[in-house]
């Protein structure tokens, strides 16, 4: 391997380490996210964009490093959210677990302390999330949904930028 290769992978991802979190940032963090990603668009447009259940998803799979937690993890988040939501019960639930057991593994594969990877792995897990979400709706709720390709890699590079200081500040929590 190449030395920039080496540093990505890293020595830690031949022995993925388990972050002890607190249960307290387990429940308080995804209250938050959803809290603010029903009022956030309601109050400032601009910020419509953010999905940020799905980043505290990817977040918590990612550090636990384990596949089973990650399901557990993306599941409850995507449940209640369907249940804030106006989406039908287990859209979202379906969708954030996948993502939280594919972040899951690749925290097995890759140094995911590294801001770079970070960012690369929220920028394709935002992009899988909502590819598959439109063909969730699309299959089992035969429902039109027009899927701007231009518009979703726009957002999952948005979502990839405020993820890295997002990640940064739970960390220390």
């Amino acid at each position: 391997m190449t030395g920039f290769s080496d540093h990505l992978l890293g020595a830690r991802a031949s022995r993925p380490r388990k972050y002890q979190l607190r249960p307290v940032a387990l429940i308080v963090a995804p209250i938050v996210a959803l809290i603010l990603q029903l009022y956030i668009p309601v109050f400032v447009t601009q910020f419509a964009f953010l999905e940020l259940p799905l980043l505290v998803t990817v977040y918590f799979a990612l550090m636990r490093r384990d596949q089973v937690a990650g399901i557990l993890i993306g599941c409850t988040i995507g449940i209640v959210q369907d249940a804030l939501s106006h989406n039908p019960l287990g859209m979202f639930g379906i969708v954030k677990t996948l993502v939280g057991y594919f972040a899951a593994f690749m925290s097995q594969r890759l140094d995911v302390e590294n801001p770079f990877i970070r960012f690369v792995l929220c920028f394709f897990l935002f992009f899988f999330h909502q590819f598959f979400y439109w063909v969730l709706v699309r299959t089992l709720l035969a429902q039109p949904m027009p899927m701007e390709f231009g518009t979703v890699l726009l957002f999952g590079i948005l979502n990839g930028a405020v993820a890295v200081p997002l990640f940064a500040l739970l960390d220390r929590l």
